[in-house]
């Protein structure tokens, strides 16, 4: 969990290899297919959370979503937060590679770019689900393992293959 553009789609990418484990993307969840920006009923969508983590032996869930976050909480994952801080973000969403699963094409995501940027910038500020103070709500009433990260571990360092997604 963490801002747009804090490493959570690399992270889950690298652990997803190291750990044999299936990807969740909740922006596959918190949206209808092929419907702009309208986001799909939060019950329905928790208990998409919910079927993936049952019907996954080993899975990593990653998005912004704090309340899509805690629906796959009772299943006691170990729960990390990316909060590299503003400047990485922005740096990281300036050279964010195509993402084919949300746009149909490289130019459309890029025509997007300045509406994320603010997006980026108002985490910190901002009220609801896709905040700093959701995300640091979550972390802070979660019982279970959980790690507050200030920088995504490097591949070498250990980290990503000593972890139990």
């Amino acid at each position: 969990m963490g801002n747009s553009g804090s490493g959570k789609t690399t992270l889950a990418r690298h652990l997803s290899c190291d750990q044999k484990a299936t990807v969740l993307d909740l922006d596959t969840v918190a949206w209808e297919p092929n419907q702009i920006a309208v986001p799909r009923p939060i019950d329905l969508a928790r208990e998409e959370v919910r079927d993936f983590c049952r019907s996954h032996e080993r899975w990593i869930i990653e998005g912004c979503y704090a309340g899509l976050i805690e629906a796959s909480l009772e299943f006691g994952p170990l729960l990390l937060v990316l909060d590299p801080g503003l400047e990485k973000c922005l740096t990281n969403c300036r050279s964010r590679p195509w993402e084919p699963h949300k746009y149909s094409s490289k130019k459309e995501q890029d025509e997007g770019l300045l509406y994320l940027l603010d997006w980026v910038e108002q985490y910190y500020s901002r009220d609801g689900d896709m905040s700093l103070a959701a995300h640091r709500s979550v972390f802070e009433h979660y019982g279970g393992p959980k790690e507050w990260l200030s920088a995504l571990p490097r591949p070498d360092s250990g980290y990503l293959t000593n972890r139990n997604a």
